[in-house]
């Protein structure tokens, strides 16, 4: 009887191992978006044994692909020099970094474009490598100011399968030209569906701009700057924008409400390690040392302090003319009357010993040459 028992136990293991197998071959991951507790829906896995059959069947009309670097070559020099500094930094972004998009089966569809767009994609002129632009409602709502309507469901979905295909079509050209350098007109066309993929994307994320500012405000973390959490969940949206998959029947909302959350939690964790390395609040005087400062104050003072003295003694064996020269040039009539003076210019000078402001010069760095001496003679005593 314990030996049956042993034996049921093992099989049963052994069932459950080779049906997780069977997933695992076929990498297939499936799961809601963040934040939503569904049904798990009936899965049917093929492997290379055969098919299996695991919960609820689940039919995907969407496959997300992987990033993939572009090997298509730049066009020629005179092509490059011929497009606008904003689309040759475009060319440069789409040509070096990797591309993905979410596919779907109404792309090879009649007619997809003309519905996502309004029409059919024509250049602005022979040299444009920009489409013309359609009247779009959607688009239009982006343009409310602040106070922006909700788009409906349906509005979303058309949204998001029109950035995607834009998407699509700039990697046809660039798996087109795998290899291979591009021409002029597939360049003016791969340039024409970046701006379509910009510019789209501006639309989704200026209409969920609302949604970062309100979950700050409901997220209480006062430690933390209110901009750098707006400024992380705003990365955060864009990064959703690229990933969200609206074929699974969710609202952007509801995909991109985690990821904010995440953004604000990072934020928080960053803050925290931050204040157990710096467990003071910024101070501008702890910032810089003014040890230097006030040395070089100190040694001004007591350099200003022995010419006193030595135009009190008379150290310099100066002259009653250099002697005023100095201490109206200088302010330093303290030393004499105990009040300081504003110093004097040398045409002022001039006015009160009735000679020239040349001839003031003169007298003034004649009286300075004795006074450098004197101060070499008292250092070199000390």
């Amino acid at each position: 009887m314990g030996r049956s028992l042993w034996l049921l136990a093992f099989f049963a293991l052994e069932v459950g191992r080779r049906a997780l197998s069977g997933v695992k071959e076929m990498g297939l991951l499936i799961m809601g978006p963040p934040g939503c507790r569904t049904k798990a829906p009936k899965v049917t896995v093929l492997s290379s044994k055969g098919s299996k059959t695991m919960g609820t069947e689940l039919i995907q009309k969407a496959v997300r692909k992987s990033a993939i670097l572009p090997t298509a070559r730049p066009p020629s020099e005179a092509v490059i020099c011929a497009l606008p500094a904003e689309d040759q930094v475009l060319l440069t972004k789409m040509l070096t970094e990797p591309y993905d998009y979410v596919s779907h089966e109404a792309f090879e569809s009649p007619g997809i474009e003309q519905r996502m767009f309004g029409s059919i994609a024509k250049f602005v002129n022979r040299t444009s490598a920009r489409f013309a632009d359609t009247n779009d409602p959607i688009t239009a709502l982006a343009t409310y100011g602040e106070r922006r309507p909700a788009l409906s469901a349906e509005q979303e979905r058309h949204l998001f399968t029109r950035y995607n295909f834009a998407r699509w079509r700039a990697a046809k050209i660039l798996n087109q030209f795998a290899g291979k350098r591009l021409t002029a007109p597939a360049t003016r066309r791969l340039l024409a569906w970046g701006h379509r993929i910009l510019a789209t994307r501006s639309v989704i994320v200026r209409l969920n701009m609302p949604l970062v500012l309100a979950m700050g405000k409901r997220t209480r973390l006062t430690h933390i700057d209110f901009n750098e959490m707006v400024s992380e969940g705003n990365m955060a949206l864009l990064r959703s924008v690229e990933k969200f998959d609206c074929s699974r029947g969710f609202k952007f909302s509801t995909y991109s409400c985690r990821a904010i959350l995440k953004a604000f939690s990072r934020v928080a964790m960053r803050a925290s390690r931050y204040r157990g390395q710096f467990p003071t609040e910024f101070d501008p005087a702890m910032e810089r040392s003014d040890y230097l400062d006030r040395k070089r104050v100190a040694v001004e003072e007591d350099c200003v302090d022995e010419l006193k003295q030595i135009l009190l003694m008379n150290s310099a064996e100066l002259s009653e003319v250099e002697t005023t020269v100095i201490r109206e040039r200088f302010a330093l009539g303290m030393v004499y009357t105990g009040n300081s003076r504003m110093a004097k210019t040398l045409e002022q000078v001039g006015l009160i010993i009735g000679v020239t402001k040349e001839r003031v010069r003169q007298i003034q760095n004649n009286a300075l040459k004795k006074i450098r001496c004197a101060l070499e003679e008292s250092y070199l005593a000390a």
